[in-house]
């Protein structure tokens, strides 16, 4: 599997595993939702959030924009329906921005500016995706067990589970 393929179907990867995972938190009241339940970002609410936060600002440095200056912990949606609309918007760009690479674009330098502390970043831009890709993993795990300890049935969010679902890394 070539980079770009690798790179495609984590970002397809990754949407499929928001949605299922949006699916699960609309069972969820809004009370119980946004209530402090002692995660990072203190609910399910904050997580889910704080995902899209750090996706955008990732998005912008993939385009050489300036990343947006807000928190890790600042809520840029109140209402879950409108935050599920956005993740869905922003799940489909970054596939159609992981579509229009080549392998070549992949490994090729990328250079951004880590927000903590200022310092300059360079890595090969499919090393940065990864990290992208990882960290959604990561807290999508946290607001998992957060449904869990809720009663809530949480979906499976396996990648072996997208792979035979979509074909994707499965030979015939």
């Amino acid at each position: 599997m070539s980079l770009h393929e690798h790179c495609r179907m984590m970002a397809g990867y990754n949407g499929w595993a928001n949605n299922r995972l949006f699916a699960a938190c609309a069972k969820v009241p809004d009370v119980d939702y946004k209530a402090a339940r002692g995660a990072f970002f203190g609910s399910l609410h904050g997580t889910l959030n704080h995902l899209l936060l750090t996706d955008r600002i990732w998005a912008a440095r993939f385009v050489g924009r300036t990343a947006p200056s807000w928190t890790l912990d600042t809520i840029l949606f109140e209402d879950f329906g409108a935050l599920r609309v956005a993740r869905e918007v922003e799940d489909g760009k970054l596939v159609d921005f992981v579509a229009r690479l080549d392998d070549e674009q992949l490994a090729a330098d990328f250079r951004w500016t880590r927000k903590a502390d200022g310092m300059q970043i360079a890595q090969p831009l499919w090393a940065a995706l990864a990290h992208l890709f990882n960290h959604q993993t990561h807290h999508r795990g946290q607001a998992h067990g957060l449904l869990t300890q809720m009663g809530v049935e949480a979906p499976s969010l396996d990648l072996v589970l997208y792979q035979r679902e979509s074909g994707v890394g499965f030979r015939a």
